[in-house]
């Protein structure tokens, strides 16, 4: 990462820490080594890395922290990158960047974010989906914009509910702990990716100034990126069961192509048995990234007992994302097509095989989004005594991630010929049409589809925190809560398929697909494709082997919208992403602080209640009716946190507190949405009961040498409410009274009515489950090489691993044991959704008075992040390894010239379907990032 807050006085401030006050007063003290508080003044990468351990060896409880330089010196792209350092946390990476994270194996939908001690939600519509939920979006901020990232692995009484897994804090500048007088630093860098042969540009810089008297301070600060990266690969879009048309020359039905009775052979029921890709293909995703952040904080302190703060934070994040696929329909189209040829696995796949009277599409797609993120907060600290004192909290913060396009363009070609596939090597499948793709007269353009929409999240708090020591060593916390949440979603669709006679007058009317046109192979679906239409796509450096078909026409996207007027069609609802949640928790808390010795044994805890009442609206569409559901539920939330200090470097810390994180967002809604692709409906349930766990914490630390430190934590949540997905399969559409206009009109329900009353349907929804556990333990070891001789000296270490079991029931789905028969239901214990059982960071660097170089590297093993559908049980990621390096040089005190490296070995994304048999969902990769820059001072 090219930029950096450097050389700026940065203290860690109470209202950064929120809840933690004294933490970070204490943690000044000891920089300081005297009795008065004072900065932290962080002028290296070292040094930097010794604060953190001060903030962590003074907390009672369980937290890790990164400060300024270790932000900005780690060539990270975003903060989820940057925390991915700290033990226990590993990250999901969308679009080649981190975007979320998991704390101690629970996903980010459990960990609350707050910036500026006010909890807040910041969504981008980065990768291939929305976020449309409670997890926050890291990739909206650009590292730069922070002083320090802080995260509580424990829970307070004082600290914020909402959290499973931890509590992040993020903070901005800091003008009173800075020095006095005004400070400047500005970097500018270029970065190169070797993958799309683009250069982007990066620029960072931030103005302080603090007065004399030390009584008023500012700080601004801003970021700026842009970039335009490429990944390419395959995609199988899963794997599912069908019957064929026939197989190698045996019919499977009495009559070709539709209709018919099914015709029962080893040869029919092998290939309806097993699984085959439902569309394999190659192709091409462009992300062209924008990032604008800026961050101001006015900071005014009359006298020594009152200290006021303004903090505001504005961030844009935006994203064209244009995707390139050549493929094959097979997903719901297996009854027209001809098998020759199968090959099948030990797994029962069908690995490889041509197929006839193919659906051959080719698609050209593009979604322009933009994320706004804005919050203003302030803050009052009061000491009222020497013995009393109030800090009073309040701000808002509005997260809005809009789509106004999400266009797709899809070419048919509905009678290939010759089209073959080969997963033999899982990773890189061969690929090759046996019709030509390249030639105009042999597609059709069949289907168009739009769908704009937006997602915006609101926080509103306010806050009363008081502390009273009543005696040396004791102190009573208390204080108030109010917080109001909004949660808004709306979608939209224009999706037709075109069919018919291929008039052009069908696409502005409504449509009707008949099962004849939608299904024979030598049928009118659509509007001849012609050159002026198409554009020539050629494939890159996607992995594929020899062989591989890698030119294709796909629609153009600016001809093709114009000719069908697509965006002068009129927009009608997308029911399932149509809906709210509105949240009001009030509430309070009562903690008592000690610390003392007890018969020689120095200790420090705190120990208290929380209680917090939720007040839940969610709105939802139930077919064609508009519906919402209030309820209210309560928590009493008990925690203690103990740390005893059995020797002078040695801490041992002990924690348990009951827990608790609302329900998922989409499982809130009222009202029922329908995939016409995959034959499923979902139903909300907003009498959800909220996530409910207690959790034990116990650790050992050992600060065996300055800036150093040996740790061992195990930690431990037993989840007594977890809701959990059910479903009923082989049901119909119309059992489930919602009507037809739920569907996408593009998908195939849509287009063949009949379709709606065959038993094919699944009906899910969520429910209250019984429970989950979660086990496991960190290991860190931070070190400097300050003991050996000469130059070694200069080099240090930071190194962690964490491992965790974790054991959770789930309602799956499994694969049909009958040929045309529904999915089988089941119970499957797995790891809870989103736990890697192993994950490992490391990084050496050295560092001197003028040259530093580090090199990182993060493995996170594989994990389930969701149930799958089409008779796969479970979906995820496999292992991966991220290695970045950085090199700088001090050319004078003001000027530092850096070169950096993202992603050394090119990992590859690899997500699988079917936790047993591991097939292949999506092998992409991103390139290498190479950063050049400079930083400059005064």
């Amino acid at each position: 990462m090219g930029a950096s807050f450097a050389v700026i006085a940065l203290a860690l401030p109470t209202q950064a820490l929120a809840q933690s006050a004294q933490t970070a007063d204490t943690t000044a003290t000891q920089a300081s080594g005297e009795g008065e508080v004072a900065d932290i003044v962080v002028t290296g990468f070292r040094q930097s890395l010794g604060a953190a351990i001060n903030l962590k060896r003074e907390s009672v409880g369980s937290v890790d922290a990164i400060v300024a330089e270790d932000i900005a010196k780690f060539p990270d792209q975003n903060l989820a990158e940057s925390l991915q350092r700290i033990p226990g946390i590993s990250i999901q990476r969308d679009g080649g960047e981190g975007r979320a994270i998991t704390v101690r194996g629970l996903g980010a939908q459990f960990t609350r974010v707050r910036v500026n001690g006010l909890e807040t939600v910041a969504t981008s519509t980065d990768g291939a989906s929305s976020n449309r939920d409670r997890s926050f979006d890291f990739n909206v901020f650009a590292s730069e914009l922070f002083s320090s990232l802080v995260v509580h692995k424990t829970a307070e009484a004082s600290l914020d509910e909402g959290s499973l897994g931890a509590v992040v804090d993020l903070n901005t500048g800091n003008p009173l702990g800075g020095k006095y007088g005004l400070t400047l630093v500005g970097s500018a860098t270029a970065a190169y990716n070797d993958l799309s042969k683009n250069w982007g540009p990066r620029f960072a810089g931030i103005a302080s100034w603090k007065s004399a008297d030390g009584r008023f301070g500012v700080a601004l600060s801003a970021a700026y990126s842009k970039q335009n990266n490429v990944e390419l690969g395959n995609n199988s879009v899963r794997w599912a069961q069908a019957r064929f048309d026939s197989v190698d020359s045996t019919n499977c039905w009495t009559q070709p192509n539709s209709g018919g009775t099914y015709i029962a052979s080893a040869a029919c029921n092998a290939a309806a048995l097993s699984f085959h890709p439902r569309i394999p293909r190659y192709g091409e995703v462009g992300h062209d990234r924008e990032r604008l952040g800026l961050t101001a904080s006015v900071q005014f302190a009359p006298s020594d007992s009152t200290k006021i703060s303004v903090d505001g934070l504005y961030s844009r994040f935006k994203e064209t994302r244009e995707e390139k696929w050549g493929e094959v329909l097979l997903r719901s189209n297996e009854r027209s097509i001809n098998i020759v040829n199968p090959v099948y696995d030990s797994n029962n796949n069908m690995i490889s095989a041509t197929l006839n009277d193919a659906w051959v599409r080719t698609e050209h797609y593009l979604r322009k989004s933009r994320t706004e993120f804005y919050q203003l907060g302030a803050t009052w600290d009061q000491d009222v005594s020497d013995t009393f004192r109030f800090t009073l909290l309040g701000g808002f913060s509005k997260s809005d991630a809009d789509i106004p396009v999400e266009t797709t363009m899809v070419f048919d070609d509905r009678d290939a010929q010759g089209y073959g596939y080969d997963y033999s090597n899982r990773n890189q499948p061969k690929l090759t049409f046996g019709t030509s793709v390249t030639d105009p007269a042999n597609f059709q353009l069949a289907e168009i589809r739009d769908r704009p929409s937006n997602t915006t999240n609101r926080f509103k708090t306010a806050q009363l925190r008081t502390e009273w020591d009543l005696t040396e060593g004791f102190t009573v916390k208390a204080g108030g809560m109010w917080r109001k949440f909004d949660f808004d979603a709306v979608a939209y669709q224009r999706d037709t398929a075109v069919c018919g006679n291929g008039g052009r007058d069908l696409v502005l009317g409504t449509i009707t697909c008949s099962p004849t046109s939608l299904f024979g192979p030598t049928a009118v679906y659509g509007f001849q494709a012609t050159p002026a239409l198409s554009e020539l796509f050629t494939l890159g450096r996607a992995g594929q082997p020899a062989g591989t078909t890698t030119q294709w026409l796909i629609p153009n996207l600016d001809a093709a919208t114009d000719f069908t007027k697509l965006y002068d069609r009129p927009l009608t609802l997308d029911v399932g992403n149509n809906r709210s949640v509105t949240e009001e928790v009030t509430g309070g808390y009562l903690q008592f602080d000690a610390k003392g010795d007890f018969l020689g044994l120095d200790y420090a805890l705190n120990a208290g209640i929380r209680y917090a009442r939720t007040g839940q609206t969610s709105t939802g569409i139930n077919g064609t009716t508009e519906v919402t559901i209030k309820r209210s539920y309560e928590d009493w939330l008990p925690a203690v946190n103990l740390a005893l200090f059995p020797m002078r470097d040695v801490v041992i810390r002990a924690a348990v507190a009951d827990v608790v994180t609302r329900p998922s967002l989409g499982s809130l809604t009222p009202g029922g949405s329908a995939d016409g692709f995959q034959y499923r409906v979902s139903f909300g349930n907003p009498q959800l009961d909220p996530y409910r766990a207690t959790s034990y914490d116990l650790a050992v630390e050992w600060y065996f040498a300055p800036q150093s430190i040996f740790s061992v934590a195990l930690f431990k949540k037993d989840v007594q409410s977890f809701p959990v997905s059910t479903s009923i399969s082989n049901a119909t559409f119309t059992e489930t009274g919602l009507p037809a206009s739920v569907l996408v009109s593009s998908s195939p329900a849509a287009l063949n009515p009949a379709q709606q009353s065959l038993p094919i349907w699944t009906i899910a929804t969520t429910i209250n489950g019984t429970g989950a556990s979660l086990k496991g333990a960190e290991i860190a070891l931070q070190m400097p090489f300050s003991f050996l001789p000469g130059i070694f000296k200069n080099f240090g270490m930071i190194a962690n691993a964490t491992f965790i079991d974790s054991d959770a029931d789930y309602n799956v789905q499994g694969p049909a044991v009958v040929p045309g028969g529904g999915l089988v239901s089941g119970i499957r214990t797995n790891t809870l959704f989103g736990v890697s059982k192993r994950a490992y960071n490391g990084t050496l660097y050295y560092e001197d008075a003028k040259f530093s170089a580090r090199v990182s590297a993060s493995y996170r093993s594989a994990y389930a992040d969701q149930n799958s559908a089409t008779g796969n049980v479970f979906e995820g990621y496999n292992s991966t390894v991220n290695v970045d390096a950085a090199v700088r040089y001090k050319l004078t005190d003001w000027v530092e010239l850096s070169l950096e490296g993202i992603n050394l070995t090119d990992e590859y994304r690899d997500r699988y379907t079917d936790l047993d048999a591991n097939r292949n969902y999506e092998y992409n990769h991103f390139g290498r990032t190479f950063q050049i820059g400079a930083r400059f001072k005064m």
